[in-house]
């Protein structure tokens, strides 16, 4: 295999559940071309990633004409119509995609060359992207996820939360209060009940961190426990700063992926969706979940909310306890 595209052009936690597949292409294939098809946003993640040949952006100047390559063989870890659809408009020879039954929508398989047996979704999405390789011959089941993050960003990214330590020293702990769907993001009164039991730990400065949008929560639950709020970040800056951490604790979001991949300690607080697909794989990893009759739906809207509801205050305080008595 001479040429492979990979097209997984959002969302930014999925971009870093698709990394081992590449890494095993690039271990398979060490003298291929290996182009990614990637949204601007994903690409500030690939951009830390030694081995991708080629970057093709979605909307940028041209990039319709840098995928056309008859010669290539593309493997479509998306699952939309959208990506089935450039996988066809590339003209690889082989198109490689899941089952229509393992799909978010069905109709992209009539795309595919080469379709996956249907698979039963109870692993973790890893796993299931490490599985579609099967149709290429690779039978790999390694978690490696090549990301390389500059010493001297990490060095800017420390100085410029400096100011909001207040001269705290020592691995912060990271608190991600956010989430792109409004289901799994916990709730800013669970927030500030286990900030205000963790806050007198000694040793592990506190930090928030929340993006523009959650930005309101976040100053709502700075202001009622004391616990600083980390600057404006972009996302390479995140990474930068997640990998600096002793520990992060979040919801099912980029965050907690990124901390998953940079092997930090993280506490994953879950509500529809299940830890066992889309959660932490380290041994040491812990997560707060409640199964309930209804989940997990994976649903993006919900009027009781149990399920999150579930999840205590101090839960997620035993859990932190435990990593950081474990990791000390």
């Amino acid at each position: 295999m001479d040429k492979i595209l990979i097209i997984r052009m959002s969302s930014l936690g999925d971009i870093i559940h698709t990394l081992p597949a590449f890494a095993a292409l690039r271990r398979n294939f060490p003298a291929a071309h290996i182009a990614w098809v990637v949204e601007k946003k994903g690409k500030d993640i690939l951009d830390f990633v030694p081995g991708i040949d080629e970057m093709i952006v979605v909307g940028s100047p041209g990039w319709r004409k840098k995928l056309r390559n008859p010669g290539q063989s593309a493997f479509d870890f998306q699952g939309l119509l959208k990506s089935g659809l450039i996988a066809r408009i590339s003209g690889a020879r082989k198109r490689f995609g899941f089952n229509r039954k393992n799909l978010k929508e069905p109709l992209a398989s009539l795309f595919y060359t080469d379709r996956l047996e249907e698979l039963a979704e109870t692993g973790h999405v890893i796993e299931k992207n490490l599985r579609l390789l099967r149709l290429a011959g690779i039978h790999e089941d390694k978690f490696e996820f090549p990301l390389d993050i500059p010493e001297a960003l990490r060095l800017s990214v420390k100085g410029k939360i400096a100011p909001s330590l207040g001269g705290a020293q020592g691995k912060l702990a990271l608190f991600n209060v956010g989430a792109a769907w409004p289901t799994k993001r916990w709730f800013a009164e669970s927030w500030i009940a286990l900030l205000n039991d963790l806050k007198n730990e000694a040793g592990t400065p506190l930090l928030l961190w929340g993006t523009p949008e959650e930005e309101t929560v976040a100053r709502r639950v700075s202001r009622e426990t004391g616990v600083p709020i980390a600057p404006f970040l972009t996302i390479q800056e995140l990474l930068a700063l997640v990998k600096a951490s002793a520990l992060v604790v979040s919801g099912d979001t980029f965050v907690l992926q990124a901390a998953c991949a940079l092997a930090v300690p993280v506490v994953g607080i879950f509500g529809p969706t299940t830890p066992q697909r889309n959660g932490p794989f380290h041994s040491r990893d812990k997560f707060v979940y409640h199964k309930i009759a209804c989940g997990p739906c994976y649903k993006r809207s919900c009027d009781s909310l149990e399920c999150l509801k579930l999840v205590t205050a101090g839960q997620v305080a035993a859990a932190i306890r435990k990593i950081l008595e474990e990791n000390a």
